[in-house]
This record gives structure tokens, C-alpha cells and sequence, in this order.
């Protein structure tokens, strides 16, 4: 649809374990304004948080700033999780991408490169910028009016209806 975002909203915070839940409040209250639904809101918030705990726990070193962008559209939202932290050979990384084999015990499980598997997963549209620093962007559709139409024969009332 539109190439424009209806608004944008930025915030700078240490990139520090204790702030990841401030990040999750913040996605989750701009995808609650915005007309998400409970469970795309909460796909929002798992993926931001892996996201964010990722520059915590790969970024830096000392002390380092992690940044969140959020674009919002009229059929869209796009997250920016970024830091000016080391940066990864991607190419690397997607090696170790695939799906989970469920025959193994969950203690063979590799853990590196599961989160970046459990964003793509949760989210539509998944990039990564390694040049200067980590950008990962996460894009989610808005899904409006999800609710079965005529479900147990009763018509479910549309979003202006309950307005």
C-alpha cells in the first residue's frame, strides 16, 4: 500500500538487559494503538526482545547504546533493533540457519542462531545490515478484522460497527 509512514518513533537505550522490557512495553503499546491483535502483538514483542537481547549480549564489550526505530504504516509496522556494536559475517550466520530438528533432544540444540530463527519466524518480512554495527529491520502486516465472520452463526461486528 503506502510507501509513507504515518508516524515514527525512535528511542535510544543502554544496551543492558534490564531495558529490554521497557523495549517490549514500548512495541507493544505503539502495536496495541495501531490495531494489532493480541497474538501479532505478542509475536511483536518475543521478536523485538530477541532482537534487543542479542545487542546485549553480542554488541559490545563495555557499555553501548542500542536504538529502536519503529515506522508505522497504514498496513504495516517496520522495527528497527540496531547498535554500534561488532558486526558478523552474515553469510556465516545463515549457514547455521534451518529449521529445529524436533528428533533431537532440546539439550543438542544449537543455540547459536535460534533467535534470528525464532524472529523470522514470528515476523513477515526479516533484514539484517551488518556494515556498520547490527540493523536487524522487522516487518509485521496488519491483519484487520481477523475475527471469523459468521462464527457460531452470530455476525461479528466490524471495527467501525464498534466505533
Amino acid at each position: 500500500m503506502s510507501d509513507k509512514a504515518v508516524d515514527y518513533i525512535e528511542m535510544k537505550i543502554p544496551a543492558k538487559a534490564e531495558y529490554v522490557g521497557v523495549v517490549r512495553l514500548t512495541v507493544s503499546g505503539i502495536a496495541n494503538r495501531v490495531g494489532y491483535s493480541y497474538d501479532d502483538i505478542e509475536d511483536l514483542k518475543i521478536a523485538v526482545a530477541e532482537a534487543c537481547t542479542n545487542v546485549v549480549d553480542h554488541a559490545y564489550k563495555e557499555n553501548g547504546l542500542m536504538a529502536l526505530g519503529c515506522s508505522v504504516y497504514k498496513d504495516k509496522i517496520e522495527i528497527v533493533v540496531s547498535d554500534n556494536g561488532q558486526s558478523f559475517d552474515m553469510d556465516d550466520l545463515k549457514k547455521g540457519l534451518g529449521p529445529v530438528d524436533g528428533t533431537k533432544p532440546i539439550g543438542e540444540l544449537e543455540e547459536g542462531g535460534l533467535g534470528l530463527f525464532l524472529i523470522d519466524s514470528l515476523m513477515d518480512k526479516v533484514e539484517i545490515n551488518g556494515e556498520a554495527g547490527v540493523a536487524i529491520v522487522m516487518t509485521k502486516f496488519l491483519q484487520r478484522d481477523e475475527v471469523e465472520s459468521n462464527a457460531n452463526g452470530v455476525q461479528a461486528p466490524t471495527k467501525a460497527q464498534e466505533q
